[in-house]
Formats: C-alpha cells, sequence, structure tokens
C-alpha cells in the first residue's frame, strides 16, 4: 500500500488540537471553525499530491502544504506554500 492510499483510507480518522485549529485557520486565512472537514476535502480531492517523509504526510494542493502525523492522524499544521 502507497502513503496516499493509507492516508485516503483512513481520512476517518483525521484530527486536530485546539491549536491546531488556530495555527490552521491563521496560517491559511480560513473563515471556517471546522478545519478538519476541510483539511480532508483537500486531501481527498484528486488533485491533492499526497508523499511521507519519516513520522508525516505532506499533502500539496492548491499552493497549500498539509502536515499530517502518520501514525496518530492528527493535522499538525498547513500553511501555504512558498514560492
Amino acid at each position: 500500500m502507497n502513503a496516499d492510499d493509507e492516508l485516503l483510507k483512513n481520512l476517518d480518522k483525521l484530527h486536530t488540537t485546539e491549536l491546531g485549529v488556530e495555527r490552521i485557520k491563521r496560517n491559511l486565512f480560513l473563515d471556517t471553525d471546522d478545519v478538519v472537514v476541510w483539511c480532508k476535502a483537500k486531501i481527498d480531492s484528486v488533485k491533492a499530491v499526497i508523499t511521507r517523509s519519516g513520522k508525516n504526510w505532506y499533502v500539496n494542493i492548491d499552493n497549500c502544504i498539509i502536515t499530517v502525523n502518520a501514525y496518530s492522524y492528527t493535522i499538525i499544521t498547513a500553511h501555504r506554500e512558498k514560492k
């Protein structure tokens, strides 16, 4: 099983912390309180490029990078891609 299959099969396990919610909203200028649902939709998109490096998955989509812990399925952070 490759990394993107494993992450996509476990989307229902995705979660984040209260601080994670604030960090993601601030970094991406989101106007939603449910950042987990927002991140799940982005990760599940056919345009998402999912890679795994060490203990984290990195999801590149729409000039954003979403970082997810590969063991706990915690969304650690998300930020705009630096050009």
